[in-house]
């Protein structure tokens, strides 16, 4: 539009004679200042139509449309690479349980968070971190009031990679070498604790390092709960329920630390001493024993 009201105002429609000079050659119309006013901004080059020295006003709008265009281009390109760039869209899907558990898996205190991912694309490279975040004191009587600490996954390959194509329970099982070994049902209410779940890996769409966080305070870890499954098999075919994704179901769980059940031998000599103090309860009161029997079953 500017071209054409440039060449309307200097003349150049109208037909001249062979001494005329207009200020951009070979526009005769709106359509021609069109096409000229493209070939300016893309810099595709002039061709048949370009700025003569007859009009400053001419070299002028020539600059500054230049100038616009690389602006223009750059905000383009910014919006673009930001959109492409931008991780924290992908991390939305990447979903953690509302609660964390702790009960007995394959014989042992276990510690467990359910992941997922939503999308059908995947995480390549996908890690688990947990971190014990709690108040501390060193032996030299320095106190630390957030003190970082590590806690190790149950995973038979030795790290923490996971492969997400399905909603995964992360298992950390309590020994002596967890923060959490000294931790029983009755104290973990009343104990100051903040356990933090670190998802991270590439996007696989765009190879963007993506992460997803997560924590659970003290008054969010269930003991004596596991989680519900949420795959089923159909006709040869596994199907994911996400809702049941942060269900829980009670088990029976022992309320001491691990720590304790250690002390007493294991969890199978826990049973055998729950067994025999049930079964003097049995010969006081015979009315109890189906229902602690189905209880202990």
């Amino acid at each position: 539009m500017i071209w054409w009201l440039l060449a309307f105002a200097h003349g150049d429609l109208d037909q001249k004679g062979d001494d005329f000079v207009p200020c951009v050659t070979n526009i005769q119309s709106f359509a021609s200042a069109f096409l000229f006013s493209i070939e300016v901004q893309v810099t595709i080059g002039f061709g048949g139509r370009m700025v003569t020295e007859e009009c400053v006003s001419a070299i002028l709008i020539l600059i500054v449309q230049n100038i616009v265009g690389l602006v223009i281009n750059a905000i383009m390109l910014g919006c673009i690479f930001m959109k492409t760039a931008q991780a924290n869209r992908r991390a939305e899907t990447l979903i953690f349980s509302k609660h964390a558990v702790i009960a007995v898996r394959n014989g042992k205190l276990c510690f467990m968070v359910r992941i997922g991912d939503l999308r059908k694309s995947m995480i390549i490279s996908a890690a688990v971190r947990m971190q014990v975040v709690r108040r501390t004191a060193t032996r030299e009587g320095e106190v630390v009031p957030l003190d970082q600490i590590d806690i190790q996954m149950d995973n038979p390959v030795g790290t923490n990679g996971i492969f997400l194509v399905s909603p995964l329970i992360i298992c950390h099982v309590i020994d002596k070498n967890s923060p959490l070994y000294e931790l029983s049902a009755e104290n973990l209410q009343q104990e100051d604790i903040e356990i933090i779940v670190v998802l991270e890996g590439v996007v696989e769409t765009t190879g963007i390092t993506t992460q997803a966080r997560t924590s659970y305070l003290s008054e969010e870890i269930l003991w004596g709960q596991r989680f519900v499954p949420t795959v089923t098999e159909e006709d040869g075919m596994y199907a994911v329920d996400y809702s049941k994704f942060g269900n829980t179901v009670h088990v029976p769980t022992p309320n001491c630390s691990a720590k304790k059940l250690e002390e007493d031998g294991g969890l199978p000599r826990l049973k055998l001493k729950d067994s025999s103090a049930r079964g003097s309860v049995r010969r006081r009161r015979p009315t109890l024993r189906l229902k602690q029997l189905s209880i202990s079953q």
